[in-house]
């Protein structure tokens, strides 16, 4: 691993994706991106007690999965990585607590990914374990119920809101290399942009994704131009137009390639999706799903993931306290690109 400035680095042994697990809701499944996921659900309650067991059985069918497209038996991982939005992060560690395999709980709300897949490459490329899986989740009706009203009542949502992903999205790292490899890492700084409104998420979190991508240019020496495709985490559409608008503040206009998970997950023609997506789910759903898929195919040699999260509890909120945003950000690549 080498240092690239000060929030960024290098994997001296670019580490492989061996492969990937998607499980999707009703509603990602009826959406543009329904032909890239692995399993889709016809309802979000997959007949369990709970929201929230629901969600459980998402992280457990996503790394089933994810192990079983990588030819492995959960004995050979070394290390499990990951969370999700609810507390405790009880939806990792009860959705996985039947595996046999070292966890790592970790958490930043729905920047969550980028967090797992760094920590992951990190064991991996150190030898700390010759595979590592990465995963987060998410479910509309368990974050609702945990982050704003109860879904019972009904209470109406602005424009600006966003639609939290029901679903998993889980990889394997490690092994010989493979068609897609992981590069580069930037960890993100907390910005507070003052938001205290949990209707605005992608205003809480655009001002992080903005320091992020400018430190990641900063640190790695690269521009926008090295990227076929830059992709945040679920800013929705009116939190991508903000980070629009302060790119070309600092100078980075005109950025075709710049595009965002919270709104290609959402046709806007479907219902109650309002800004787009959002929570833990959605950046490793469309990230695993979509991005890797254009990768493989040649469409893209080299994407830049800047998953993002906004800082709130229920209690936060409650109090009034304003919404801190953080991303983190990873550089994937066809396996030529980066030789």
């Amino acid at each position: 691993m080498t240092k690239l400035g000060r929030q960024s680095w290098s994997f001296e042994r670019p580490i492989a994706l061996r492969a990937v697990g998607t499980v999707a809701g009703q509603l990602e499944s009826e959406g543009p991106l329904q032909s890239f996921f692995d399993v889709k659900h016809t309802n979000d309650r997959l007949n369990g007690e709970t929201w929230e067991k629901s969600e459980q059985l998402f992280f457990q069918q996503a790394t089933e999965v994810a192990l079983q497209k990588a030819d492995l038996r959960p004995e050979q991982v070394g290390m499990v990585v990951g969370g999700d939005l609810s507390a405790q992060l009880t939806s990792f560690y009860m959705g996985l607590k039947e595996m046999p395999i070292p966890m790592l709980g970790v958490y930043s709300a729905c920047a969550t990914i980028c967090e797992a897949l760094i920590i992951a490459g990190m064991l991996v490329e150190h030898g700390y374990a010759e595979y590592a899986v990465a995963g987060t989740s998410s479910h509309t009706s368990a974050a609702e119920r945990q982050f704003r009203y109860p879904t019972e009542y009904g209470v109406q949502k602005p424009p600006t809101a966003q639609r939290t992903v029901s679903g998993s999205g889980v990889a394997v790292l490690g092994g010989s290399p493979q068609d897609i490899v992981m590069t580069h890492a930037t960890i993100g700084r907390i910005v507070d942009f003052g938001v205290t409104s949990p209707w605005e998420m992608g205003a809480a979190m655009a001002p992080a994704a903005l320091d992020t991508l400018v430190r990641h240019f900063a640190d790695t020496g690269r521009s926008p131009a090295d990227y076929d495709c830059i992709a945040t985490g679920d800013l929705g559409h009116i939190g991508h137009q903000i980070l629009r608008e302060m790119l070309e503040e600092r100078g980075f206009s005109h950025l075709t390639q710049l595009t965002d998970c919270g709104m290609l997950i959402y046709s806007p023609h479907q219902s109650e999706v309002f800004s787009g997506g959002s929570g833990g789910a959605c950046c490793s759903l469309v990230t695993f799903g979509y991005l890797l898929h254009e990768l493989k195919q040649g469409k893209y040699r080299r994407i830049l993931v800047s998953a993002t999260g906004a800082l709130l509890s229920s209690v936060s909120a409650q109090q009034g306290q304003s919404i801190p945003g953080i991303s983190h950000a990873i550089v994937l690549e066809r396996k030529e690109a980066s030789s």
